[in-house]
């Protein structure tokens, strides 16, 4: 499972990181490195909920993030 982070700055300076595989992943934050490690954290609460609620991963959890 590769995981894709889009990165984004707003016109009001914050910057918007977003996991491509994951709809409604997606964090602001203050900075690039901060909204990126956000949206790596939640991407895992998400899978982690799927798994427990019984939703088996379509592929082996290798997860890797990479920055577009």
């Amino acid at each position: 499972m590769n995981l894709t982070i889009e990165t984004e700055q707003e016109e009001d300076g914050r910057w918007i990181a977003e996991i491509l595989e994951i709809p409604g992943a997606l964090k602001y934050a203050a900075t690039r490195e901060e909204a990126i490690a956000q949206a790596e954290a939640l991407a895992l609460r998400v899978i982690a909920d799927r798994i427990e609620h019984g939703e088996s991963p379509i592929e082996p959890i290798h997860i890797t993030f990479a920055a577009a």
